[in-house]
């Protein structure tokens, strides 16, 4: 599930960007929720060979693609594949270190967006890190297209529209909540980096 279909001329600038400032270290729980057809979790698996990495993706279509995906990087033994909705994550409380979610909570009904950031939050240790994007507001008018088009039932990005995540963040107790924005080919999106408060 993602937004603009993955596609890398709207979304590889932010993709670089959440995989820096998600900067895995060695041994780490990492999971990746909505994790389409694998392309980033490759990349947070590789400097991970020490610790324990997660995809998890409803979409039987796309988890195929990321096994495959992970097959041909000779990460599919190192990484575990789980088929589950963000809404309801089958993972024990507090046993990750580091969470990412790029391009799902836009394509969410907004009254699940807090229950998608409640479910992460569940599933972070203290102290653990979230790093999230999505298409956002656009700051500029241009930048606005993509939510004139869902407005007026355009289908352009796989019906996603702009979010703001971080005041939900900050609602629900994240600490240390940073936002970035960013466009490419007018397309606009949000990072946002929070920590769960150590107990």
């Amino acid at each position: 599930m993602a937004c603009a279909a993955s596609d890398p001329k709207t979304e590889s600038r932010a993709r670089r960007r959440v995989l820096e400032l998600a900067a895995v270290r060695p041994g780490e729980d990492v999971l990746e929720v909505a994790t389409g057809t694998g392309v980033q979790l490759v990349r947070l698996a590789r400097p991970n060979a020490r610790g324990r990495t997660v995809g998890v993706e409803p979409s039987a279509g796309m988890l195929k693609q990321a096994r495959r995906r992970l097959e041909g990087a000779g990460l599919e033994q190192r990484v575990e594949l789980i088929s589950a909705s963000a809404l309801e994550l089958p993972l024990p409380a507090e046993g990750f270190d580091l969470l990412v979610n790029s391009y799902m909570l836009d394509l969410l009904p907004r009254e699940e967006i807090p229950r998608a950031l409640t479910e992460f939050k569940r599933v972070l240790r203290p102290g653990g890190r979230l790093v999230l994007s999505n298409m956002t507001i656009g700051r500029r008018h241009a930048h606005r297209i993509w939510d004139w088009a869902y407005a007026h039932g355009v289908v352009l990005t796989a019906n996603c529209r702009g979010v703001l995540a971080e005041p939900v963040l900050r609602e629900l107790g994240f600490a240390d909540v940073r936002r970035e924005y960013l466009a490419q080919m007018l397309f606009p999106t949000e990072i946002v980096t929070a920590r769960k408060e150590d107990t």
